[in-house]
């Protein structure tokens, strides 16, 4: 295995591990509609944050970028749209 395959694989498992990440917290989010113990400005500020990532994967190409910011995009926007709705 060269060294750049073994870059691509850490890279890959380091997207994977932090886009599921947030699906637990999506999940019991919306099972639960309670969003007190999250913070507005944080996860505000995520949430856009993952959205311009998005977009310098789009203008780059760069599909594993545009993948793993797209999910986590779909997970972030529901968890911000609970603590917009229900503080």
């Amino acid at each position: 295995m060269g060294l750049l395959r073994l870059i691509d694989i850490i890279g890959a498992l380091g997207a994977l591990l932090t886009t599921l990440c947030w699906l637990p917290q999506a999940l019991k989010v919306i099972r639960e509609r309670e969003t007190r113990a999250l913070s507005l400005s944080g996860t505000a500020a995520f949430t856009l944050g993952i959205a311009l990532w998005l977009i310098y994967g789009l203008a780059l190409h760069d599909w594993p970028l545009i993948g793993s910011s797209a999910v986590t995009l779909g997970l972030m926007a529901p968890i911000l749209l609970m603590k917009l709705r229900h503080g």
